[in-house]
């Protein structure tokens, strides 16, 4: 085995010193156990991450028929407004993330906050009234911005483009895991008694105290690049340098590329992607925060509305489950798009349009509404996958899961108090946002057939300076956009 190369930074220019100084063809490396390897190492901590900030996010949808309302006298709009104010922050937090995800690594910067909003979804078990929730649930929203970001950038680090499918998949049905342990959560803290505070608050404070410690464990055990990993042997690390190469994208910069920036504000195909993911989190703002009150509509007590609601989850595993596989295999992000809108459309009509009295009907449709959730994956990965050079990736991470946080701002104000109990307006919302979602699909698919085209014949031999050099897509002529 050769020596072990000196180069321990974690810049592009860092790899290409890094391979060129290494001995890779005196060893040979199983790519599929590299990858399983890393897969053992990074993924349980990413999947960790995204289950407790949805469910330290979610929580709020239970405490809705624990009686948060009632203890802190909350009135009018104020129960939607503290769920519109999280995103809000969320929103204005993804401003600062594109240059610290520039400065900081990503694995470093997730770890931080992941502490930090463990400590601030604990803080919400101290809310005394409408201000104090609000103030809280303001803090849960700064810290949980980087959550996206961090992991896109991550997972584009260690996998090729069509690795990452499967492994956003992965991470991401952390989301449906959230909503039927939210559920079963929720239903067991319904059922304390006798504790000198409510099961609301218990609840709180017992969730952000896990979430800070996974914080910490993630702070330390995720490495800040490939190149960092300790886990990795020399010849580990130059195979997977060589293997990510043909993403064209590099591993991370700290130098923050303002011609990037200016480059990904004028780039169709990014507002494309920002459009359908506001479109797709309409809906996914009336799952996080109102679906516990719309089944208890039907007249059901807050322990079984929150039973009924783990089905929701079993519907978001099951299609995410199915993109990751299908994406894998085919590719053709723009049609497993359209799949999942198809479920959230139906939903959206049976929620809109049947009578009350079809309790079972209108279940079905809180359910299949759930469906959408599993496209959020597809628009993560697909973002990662066709934006290259690394302050344009960063900005385009930001910039995705900001317009996430914009549909979920939207979501919970189409339910107004004046709409109760059958809130019409917001169902029919979900139908329309999810119709609009599947034609952008189609548009997106003849954005990229159409710049590949035109690109037939241009940068078809890519050297390995090229794959390093940390060009954008619309700069590396070679680079082809994955649909």
């Amino acid at each position: 085995m050769g020596e072990k190369p000196p180069v321990q930074a974690d810049t592009n220019e860092d790899a290409v010193a890094y391979l060129a100084t290494a001995h890779e063809s005196e060893v040979s490396v199983d790519l599929k156990a590299l990858r399983r390897k890393i897969d053992c190492r990074l993924l349980p901590f990413m999947f960790c991450c995204y289950v407790l900030q949805f469910l330290d996010k979610v929580m709020l949808n239970y405490a809705a028929v624990m009686g948060i309302k009632t203890h802190l006298n909350l009135r009018g709009n104020e129960f939607s407004n503290t769920a519109s104010w999280f995103f809000i922050a969320y929103l204005i937090a993804e401003v600062p993330n594109v240059y610290l995800l520039q400065k900081i690594p990503a694995a470093k910067w997730l770890g931080i906050n992941v502490f930090l909003w463990g400590v601030a979804a604990a803080a919400s078990a101290g809310a005394r009234d409408y201000p104090t929730l609000l103030v809280s649930r303001i803090f849960l929203g700064i810290f949980e911005a980087t959550v996206g970001p961090s992991l896109m950038l991550i997972s584009s680090q260690y996998y090729t483009r069509s690795e990452q499918a499967p492994r956003f998949t992965f991470w991401y049905m952390g989301l449906g895991v959230a909503q039927i342990l939210g559920g079963i959560i929720s239903f067991g803290f319904q059922h304390v008694t006798g504790a000198s505070m409510e099961g609301w608050r218990i609840m709180f404070l017992v969730l952000g105290l896990i979430t800070a410690v996974v914080g910490a464990l993630t702070f330390i055990f995720i490495p800040d690049t490939p190149i960092k990993a300790s886990w990795l042997s020399s010849a580990e690390k130059v195979a997977l340098l060589h293997h990510v190469s043909e993403n064209q994208t590099g591993i991370w910069s700290s130098a923050v590329n303002l011609s990037q920036i200016a480059e990904a504000l004028l780039d169709p195909q990014l507002w494309l992607l920002t459009l359908t993911t506001i479109l797709i989190s309409v809906s996914s703002g009336v799952v996080t925060t109102y679906s516990s009150t719309l089944i208890a509509g039907f007249g059901f007590s807050g322990p079984i509305s929150a039973l009924l609601n783990t089905p929701s989850g079993l519907v978001s595993i099951f299609f995410t489950l199915l993109v990751g596989i299908g994406i894998r295999k085919t590719s053709n992000r723009w049609a497993w798009n359209i799949l999942c809108t198809i479920p959230g459309i139906i939903g959206g009509g049976l929620m809109s349009f049947l009578p009350k009295s079809n309790t079972a009907g209108v279940l079905i449709g809180v359910y299949l509404v759930n469906a959408i959730v599993a496209t959020l994956p597809i628009l993560y990965q697909w973002t990662m996958a066709n934006c290259a050079g690394h302050t344009k990736r960063a900005f385009a991470s930001a910039l995705v899961a900001g317009s996430f946080s914009v549909g979920n701002i939207i979501g919970p104000q189409t339910f107004q108090e004046r709409d109760a109990p059958e809130y019409r307006p917001a169902k029919i919302a979900v139908l329309a946002t999810q119709a609009a979602a599947a034609v952008l699909s189609v548009v997106l698919f003849g954005y990229y057939v159409l710049v590949n085209r035109r690109r037939q014949g241009k940068g078809e031999v890519v050297v390995e300076e090229v794959k390093w050099a940390g060009l954008t897509d619309r700069e590396n002529l070679a680079f082809r956009y994955a649909y």
